[in-house]
């Protein structure tokens, strides 16, 4: 003889309100071990008896599912940022099913039996959906962290009065290009430099692509106004350009940093002149 369906399911409604606290105290136990010290029992304890009530809630709404998604959406994207493992997360969820099978198999009839494979189905599908949210939250974060580290990866450094650096380190690909452009405009427009000084000392190979990027920033520079020095023009990356025939055309480069500095200050109007016999260097400001 079949069980119909309803019947198990209002079986389990009431094994989840019968047994509310055994199931609540097993499920704690369950999601608490997985978790290991990273788990605060406060806040766990609060976080699945807000879970529990939303699920008696949709039994008693007909199966409506939205609010127990929504705090699991949210729960998926604090879990991620708070740097918890997706099994972690997971078991969150897929742990209500085995505290509520003690319950089910110790009841022992058809219909909690029934009504456990409709539960089991809600309860995967409710774990598949925690999965697909911690992933997007997770990958946000990466997106977010990897935006950060391109900001904090190029730097606009002021040198001089009116003259303003760029040291590249890494590889200069699309995005970065239009992340060092945007800040070196920024900047020029931030300081009203005229002069700037693209330095890629730490740049490991100049190709093609490269060598197109770092002509779009000189040309965006110079619609500002500013006059850009590429530095750092290593032997190894000059027998590269040659090679290539790759053409910077009258856009000044310089093979270190310091000889760019001192390009650009002679081009702002300062001479360099020592006193004495010393290494030590004047400087003065040519007046108009």
């Amino acid at each position: 003889m079949s069980v119909p369906a309803d019947a198990g399911r209002r079986r389990i409604e009431e094994l989840f309100q019968e047994h509310q606290e055994r199931v609540f105290k097993r499920w704690l136990e369950i999601a608490g071990s997985s978790m290991g010290s990273q788990a605060d029992r406060g806040e766990l304890t609060d976080q699945l008896r807000e879970l529990y009530e939303a699920v008696r809630r949709s039994f008693a709404d007909s199966g409506d599912l939205s609010d127990l998604r929504g705090l699991l959406a949210e729960l998926s994207r604090t879990r991620a940022r708070q740097g918890f493992t997706p099994t972690e997360t997971a078991v969150m969820v897929f742990g209500l099913k085995e505290a509520l099978y003690e319950t089910v198999e110790e009841d022992g009839s058809p219909e909690s039996m029934r009504g456990f494979i409709w539960f089991s189905r809600v309860i995967d599908d409710l774990g598949l959906f925690t999965m697909e949210s911690y992933a997007s939250a997770r990958e946000k974060i990466i997106i977010d962290q990897a935006e950060q580290l391109l900001e904090l990866s190029t730097p606009v450094v002021k040198l001089w009065e009116g003259i303003v650096a760029v040291p590249l380190v890494g590889t200069l690909d699309s995005a970065r290009t239009q992340v060092v452009m945007e800040k070196l405009l920024q900047t020029l427009v931030d300081t009203g430099s005229e002069h700037a000084v693209i330095d890629i000392t730490g740049v490991p190979a100049v190709d093609t692509e490269v060598a197109q990027h770092l002509l779009k920033t000189v040309v965006a520079a110079r619609l500002m106004g500013a006059e850009c020095v590429i530095s750092g023009i290593r032997p190894q990356i000059a027998h590269t350009i040659v090679t290539l025939g790759i053409e910077f055309g009258d856009i000044v480069t310089k093979a270190t940093l310091a000889d760019a500095l001192a390009h650009t200050l002679r081009a702002s109007g300062v001479t360099f002149t020592k006193k004495g016999g010393t290494a030590r260097i004047a400087v003065r400001t040519v007046e108009d």
